[in-house]
């Protein structure tokens, strides 16, 4: 009879699965499933490091909407890969880690690499599964898989220990399975309900997050904006679903955004929250008035309620209850009283909106020197402007500014690090991007000190041929920590905080892309155009003024209830 060994399995598992790549970093413990994937359909993404393969998984899943698996070997390899995993938890993505181990024969042998990775990783996925007998391997591979996508996503964990990737096993022992998940609930009842919110109120807002990106709802989105003519913001991952030029869309829901954000949510007495969680980006829900009324719709019932009290909870997909809504305003044919009645509370908020960017207006066109870090964050903007134009942001400061200022008009074309608040996504979700949208145009825009993380992924870049444009705005220092701690101390601490002038775009150059440095303002879009035009990876490095201090620093030195005088 025929035998195959845990890694075969493992590999035909995973050729099984709809993945066109793994991203990963060599090892010993996984090799045995590497040598079965060689030269099938699949394709090994090699990275500089464990983070980064993580980081690119974290990306494309949530650019598809599909799990994305990252394999990673055991110990040292295990540890670098844990950022990535904590930054997909906060950000709802379906990312399956495979990790190598010690074989369980040689536990607690002091074996190489070893070490007890399971209760590390637990509270940081969704579930950790440890696969302990050979011939089970496809239906571990299988629980990842489903778990990773079932109610709301995240990252699931999966550990293989090297004896069972190298252990001969008898085929006819072996379960395969392939389930998909594809129930999603409407809460019928409730969604009834409503329209009597809907109803008695003036002035409601729509908030769409990470649930209706991964629920692909934007149609729904817009339908349902336009049949009840209610303002609405977008958040995470679901920024472009409806775009931010569309008539009804008022951007992004964060606060400090220059435009409406923050006054409608403090005037707002409805919010209807899909698939959004009330973390600090909404002062934990107490950005809104409590006379509000609150009607939050989650795939996942223990994330309602969290933080504020609900009129309202439903649980669902955000598109079966937004395709609910919509066929009972067609149903009942009330859709222009809607409108109607919202009318004069849409003109306030887009009044607001553009007091907001007027009062702006200095900072995006300023023509300081050094340059003032919202102009390149608008030159950036206003460059990018095709629709599929894919921009990745990182930093510090650097992701404050720029969120402040993109203009996003499609899904997906949009991503940082979100409430994990990981510097180092950059190059790696930029890398991510490109790979999957080779005809597109993709710009990361980071700060100095994310840079230097992964900057050996600018050589995965080159090495792979994915032409990425990296603009840095070098502030030559940590610049959210600097300005954070200058709020509350009155002076920033040297050590730590000040990273002095590197030249970055000649570390690129030697790499073999493409560098330019930039100091003026007026010099920003040449290098842009220089950069594409190059057609190699590419990295302008840009002096920025250090003294200008974010919204986003003034909220870190706050933290834990201190404020900054």
């Amino acid at each position: 009879m025929n035998k195959i060994i845990g890694g075969q399995l493992a590999a035909e598992a995973l050729l099984e699965r709809d993945i066109d790549y793994i991203f990963t970093l060599s090892g010993g413990h996984i090799t045995p499933i590497y040598q079965f994937l060689e030269n099938t359909r699949i394709t090994l993404f090699d990275t500089r490091h464990e983070q980064a393969a993580v980081f690119m998984a974290e990306a494309w899943a949530k650019m598809t909407r599909k799990p994305a698996v990252a394999m990673v070997t055991a110990g040292p390899g295990f540890t670098n890969a844990l950022s990535g995993i904590a930054s997909a938890r906060l950000s709802n993505t379906p990312v399956i880690l495979i990790s190598g181990c010690v074989g369980l024969e040689s536990v607690d042998k002091l074996d190489l690499q070893d070490m007890t990775q399971l209760p590390v990783i637990l509270p940081m996925v969704k579930k950790a599964l440890v696969c302990q007998v050979a011939q089970r391997i496809p239906e571990y591979i299988d629980m990842a898989f489903r778990e990773a996508m079932s109610g709301r996503p995240g990252p699931v964990y999966l550990e293989l220990p090297v004896d069972l990737l190298n252990a001969t096993i008898d085929p006819s022992k072996v379960k395969k399975m392939h389930t998909k998940i594809t129930s999603k609930p409407v809460d019928l009842e409730n969604t009834q309900r409503v329209f009597e919110l809907l109803k008695a109120a003036k002035n409601p807002v729509v908030i769409a997050g990470n649930g209706a990106w991964y629920d692909d709802a934007g149609i729904e989105l817009i339908k349902f904006v336009e049949n009840t003519g209610i303002p609405a913001f977008t958040a995470g991952t679901a920024r472009g679903i409806i775009p931010d030029t569309h008539p009804l869309c008022f951007e992004s829901s964060m606060a400090i955004r220059p435009g409406g954000s923050m006054m409608a949510f403090f005037s707002t007495d409805l919010v209807l929250f899909l698939g959004d969680s009330l973390s600090l980006f909404y002062m934990f829900g107490e950005i809104f008035p409590s006379s509000a009324k609150f009607i939050q719709v989650d795939i996942e019932q223990n994330e309602i309620g969290r933080n504020r009290t609900v009129d309202l909870g439903i649980v669902s997909d955000i598109k079966s209850f937004l395709a609910e809504l919509n066929g009972i305003i067609k149903q009942k044919a009330i859709g222009a009283t809607l409108r109607k009645q919202f009318e004069p509370w849409v003109e306030i908020v887009r009044n607001a909106e553009k007091d907001g960017k007027e009062q702006a207006k200095s900072q995006w066109e300023s023509s300081a020197l050094p340059i003032h870090p919202m102009r390149l964050a608008k030159e950036v903007n206003d460059f990018m402007n095709q629709q599929d134009d894919i921009v990745v942001a990182d930093g510090g400061d650097t992701t404050t500014w720029m969120g402040m200022t993109r203009t996003v008009i499609k899904g997906g074309t949009y991503m940082d690090y979100g409430l994990y608040g990981c510097l180092a996504v950059g190059i790696p979700y930029a890398n991510a991007a490109k790979l999957k949208n080779p005809d597109k145009r993709v710009l990361l825009i980071t700060g100095d000190g994310s840079t230097g993380f992964n900057f050996m992924e600018f050589n995965t870049a080159i090495r792979k041929k994915l032409p990425i444009v990296v603009v840095i705005a070098n502030d030559q220092s940590w610049g959210m920590i600097m300005h954070s701690q200058t709020l509350r101390l009155g002076h920033n601490i040297p050590n730590g905080t000040e990273l002095g002038w590197v030249d970055y775009h000649k570390m690129v150059e030697a790499l073999g892309g493409f560098g330019i440095c930039v100091e003026k303002p007026e010099d920003i879009r040449p290098a842009l155009e220089a950069a594409f035009a190059s057609g190699k990876t590419a990295c302008i490095n840009v002096k920025v003024d250090h003294t200008i201090i974010s919204p986003g620093s003034v909220a870190l030195a706050n933290i834990g209830g201190y404020k900054a005088s």
